[in-house]
């Protein structure tokens, strides 16, 4: 008798989304408070405040919905065994187009074609409707429908470009990794990611937005001064075009050793007024890299894949598993999917946990930049940063724990305020 994993994992998926309502509800209730946090009176503005209780809220509204109809999708596939009658289906249209559904790749990429088809046809009214509607209604949206539809196409192209290399290559690892299975399979997604890494801003993000250098000026000067003193190996200081589909702000930085580069996005600079405002943001985001916050979020998450590949090899062989959501064989990719639905829990934690470490590195990054002289600047842009963007004022403490990498802005203006008078003190 095959063990009940389908209804363990059921069961699991409908308890966690029972927590994630109730913590929803709450959120939505503290949306829906009339007054700012006591530490944010005076700091923002009373018009900014309710533009941003109604952008919340409307986005509020909306991921009921997306939530409550994901997992009826989600669990109706599994329930009904939808996945064992696509994958049966899938080897026969292959077949029927002339491909041999017998070789396990074809039959894979076949099954994938459906589920990635599949996901953008499901995806997409949602994709519309929070674009077009609800980011158009509070002015964040700056893409026209046809600059939407160019991007989903090049999506689709660049997974159909990289896809199935990927997708065998996993297959051929697992089809002979023998003992050492989970170290292959570590060790080709490792690879990868740094090849990711390296081709991603080089190559396939260009080809969504428009990088140019940043003009010469005092920010620039103040910027580069800024990681010259970190020593910090700036090689390239960018702009980007985030203004042609949002105008939401963000900075970042990436590259290996010392090739460094920083790149700010259009609508950070125009909603910055004053330099040494984004200045103290890149301090922000050079504490990360100083403290080697990168670099430790990038072994934690090695080090998780890895242990991940190791249970998977542990499971990858149970007929009652594949048993147990209605596959009579046992395909490779099958075996991945089941294995990610069996460890939900466990992913779930720790997620948690990698939140709370976030949060740990953002105020750890905070207190860098403020070290540097930065307090001010800092705090005047996190503010400027946070009414621009429309972002929650108020949130229930533990919904805020469970979903955000980065603590609210109440919690780091109070921690550099502490910082602060903790020093006037000494």
């Amino acid at each position: 008798m095959a063990l009940p994993y389908l209804e363990a994992v059921l069961c699991f998926m409908i308890l966690m989304y029972i927590f994630e309502t109730y913590l929803d509800i709450r959120q939505h209730r503290a949306l829906k408070l009339p007054t700012l946090p006591k530490p944010l009176v005076g700091v923002i503005s009373g018009e900014n405040f309710e533009r941003s209780r109604a952008y919340s809220l409307d986005k509020s509204k909306f991921h009921f919905v997306h939530e409550a109809t994901t997992i009826l999708m989600d669990t109706t596939i599994l329930y009904y065994r939808v996945l064992p009658w696509f994958w049966k289906n899938s080897g026969e249209l292959a077949t029927n187009v002339g491909l041999n559904a017998e070789n396990e790749i074809i039959h894979t990429l076949a099954f994938l074609a459906g589920v990635i088809l599949w996901s953008q046809i499901t995806d997409l009214p949602f994709s519309l409707y929070s674009t077009f509607v609800i980011e158009a209604k509070h002015g964040f949206n700056k893409q026209t429908i046809w600059l939407f539809i160019r991007d989903m196409i090049k999506g689709i192209l660049l997974s159909i470009l990289f896809g199935p290399p990927m997708v065998a290559a996993i297959i051929i690892i697992v089809q002979n990794g023998g003992p050492y299975l989970a170290i292959y399979l570590w060790g080709f997604m490792f690879a990868l990611s740094l090849l990711m890494m390296t081709i991603y801003p080089i190559v396939i993000a260009p080809l969504f937005n428009k990088f140019t250098p940043l003009p010469e000026g005092v920010l620039r000067e103040k910027i580069e001064k800024l990681a010259a003193s970190l020593k910090f190996p700036l090689k390239k200081l960018f702009v980007v075009d985030g203004s042609t589909r949002s105008s939401h702000s963000n900075a970042y930085m990436y590259g290996f050793f010392k090739n460094k580069r920083i790149v700010l996005y259009d609508t950070l600079i125009q909603q910055c007024c004053h330099e040494d405002e984004i200045v103290s943001v890149i301090a922000h985001e050079l504490g990360h890299w100083k403290l080697s916050h990168t670099l430790y979020s990038f072994v934690a998450v090695q080090l998780l894949m890895f242990l991940q590949f190791g249970g998977y090899t542990l499971v990858r062989n149970s007929k009652d598993l594949f048993e147990s959501f209605g596959f009579e064989n046992q395909p490779i990719i099958i075996g991945l999917i089941i294995f990610q639905h069996t460890i939900i829990p466990v992913q779930h934690v720790l997620s948690f946990c990698l939140n709370l470490v976030s949060r740990a590195f953002e105020f750890q990054a905070d207190a860098f930049a403020k070290n540097l002289g930065y307090a001010p600047q800092l705090r005047s842009a996190l503010v400027k940063l946070q009414e621009e963007n429309l972002s929650a004022m108020n949130t229930y403490p533990w919904y805020s724990a469970y979903h955000y990498s980065h603590p609210p802005l109440v919690e780091r203006l109070s921690a550099l305020e502490g910082d602060s008078d903790s020093k006037k003190e000494d």
